[in-house]
């Protein structure tokens, strides 16, 4: 397995959360890869943060976001970040977090989360409105996907989750 980082920024290039993943493979939804539990990750340059569960990760070709499907007892099954298109150089995936995530708890509810921290970002950092439009889109397509579990959203992760152990 192909050992990468995976970088998160934020809009205008600040370093986000960063930490390395390996490679599981492909298939019609995008690449997976693994960050399984005792990885260490950064906010930025902040602390070192240990993740206690393994997360499978997949990352689509051509669209706006990515995810991460979460093993017990982590308190989100299914956690989506709205990015940019991850862009692939070498051994790094990278794309822009765009504040909006959608989140499937445990017990089936459903989250979009930092609808404030992506308005105040709008301005902060100075979003084009082609950004806000497309981003909102991929939350609104997000929530309805997440919510009734199709396509990867559905249990395509754990076939990659048992090549993963």
């Amino acid at each position: 397995m192909t050992i990468v980082r995976i970088v998160y920024r934020k809009y205008g290039g600040a370093l986000h959360w960063n930490h390395p993943g390996r490679v599981l493979g492909e298939d019609e939804y995008g690449i997976w890869a693994t960050v399984p539990g005792g990885t260490v990750a950064r906010k930025g340059d902040g602390p070192p943060v240990t993740w206690e569960t393994t997360a499978i990760m997949l990352f689509p070709r051509d669209a706006w976001w990515t995810a991460s499907f979460n093993t017990p007892p982590h308190r989100s099954e299914v956690y989506v970040d709205v990015t940019t298109v991850p862009e692939w150089r070498d051994d790094e995936v990278t794309m822009l977090d765009l504040d909006l995530d959608v989140i499937r708890l445990r017990d089936g509810r459903l989250i979009l989360d930092d609808e404030d921290e992506f308005a105040e970002h709008q301005l902060l950092l100075n979003y084009p409105t082609d950004l806000i439009t497309q981003a909102e889109r991929t939350a609104r397509w997000l929530l309805d996907a997440v919510g009734e579990r199709k396509g990867p959203f559905g249990g395509a992760h754990l076939d990659w989750l048992s090549k993963a152990e």
